[in-house]
């Protein structure tokens, strides 16, 4: 089985790159976020998961060990296959997946090329457990957090997701209304009322909308 490729990068397409190993071209199957960091005559490192078939050996490469942990932990649900695992994974980097899980955003999946509603939500269920167990680099420890149950947030869910759905009512984007709301429960400690986590988090939105 083929793990790793390093050699030339020979051309590239819209979803696939062929990397010249002495002499030999490999066709790999990348996300959009893989083939945005090769250069056609450069050279490159990809890891690779390999896919054997009756009728073929397909290859599929990734910039990252993470984003190939998250390919494999992907395909792993019914409904997602490889095509689909690269299209989540062109929607949503690595960095950003262990959050949407944590926030349960639907709609982050569904931005993705073959990703439906009613597979978004078997993503979501399935993965939930999952995906905290897996040591990936560039996420936010707060959603690791959440989903691994290894430093649960210190209000009870009802009042965190009150708070979220009250920042979603109010135009922001569920998973930036999740690390808003985490934030400020963090801050605030146990004894914060809806109320009060929803103006702390309207106070870090207002922070970020100003970077």
């Amino acid at each position: 089985m083929i793990a790793k490729l390093k050699g030339l990068i020979d051309s590239l397409g819209d979803d696939w790159a062929v990397v010249d190993c002495h002499g030999v071209g490999y066709l790999v199957s990348c996300s959009s976020r893989t083939l945005s960091r090769l250069q056609v005559g450069s050279a490159a490192a990809l890891h690779i998961e390999t896919h054997v078939r009756e009728d073929a050996i397909l290859l599929y490469g990734f910039a990252e060990s993470g984003e190939r942990d998250w390919f494999r932990l992907l395909t792993t649900v019914q409904g997602v296959g490889a095509k689909v695992g690269l299209s989540i994974l062109s929607a949503a980097p690595p960095e950003q997946l262990l959050q949407i899980i944590a926030a349960q955003d639907k709609a982050a999946l569904t931005r993705a090329n073959g990703v439906g509603p009613k597979l978004a939500v078997r993503i979501l269920t399935e993965l939930k457990d999952k995906a905290g167990k897996i040591a990936l680099g560039g996420f936010s420890p707060a959603a690791a957090a959440a989903i691994a149950g290894a430093a649960p947030l210190p209000v009870e869910a009802g009042r965190l997701e009150d708070t979220v759905s009250a920042l979603v009512n109010l135009g922001y984007k569920r998973l930036e209304a999740f690390q808003a709301a985490g934030e400020a429960a963090r801050d605030l400690g146990d004894e914060a009322d809806t109320s009060a986590l929803i103006r702390a988090a309207l106070k870090r939105l207002g922070k970020d909308l100003m970077r």
